[in-house]
């Protein structure tokens, strides 16, 4: 029996992610200076993906 196009794996669809996880975010706005330690991590503004 063969796999439906539909079930392939995450690396072989290739496609970027559109929603971050809080770290990758937290990441981001450090390097722009957005964020510092010491701030909250809970509401944190919106961010693209670089």
């Amino acid at each position: 029996m063969s796999q439906h196009k539909s079930l392939k794996g995450a690396s072989t669809l290739g496609g970027k992610r559109s929603v971050l996880k809080r770290f990758e975010r937290v990441e981001i706005l450090r390097k722009r200076g957005q964020w510092k330690p010491g701030d909250r991590v809970i509401g944190l503004r919106k961010t693209r993906a670089e």
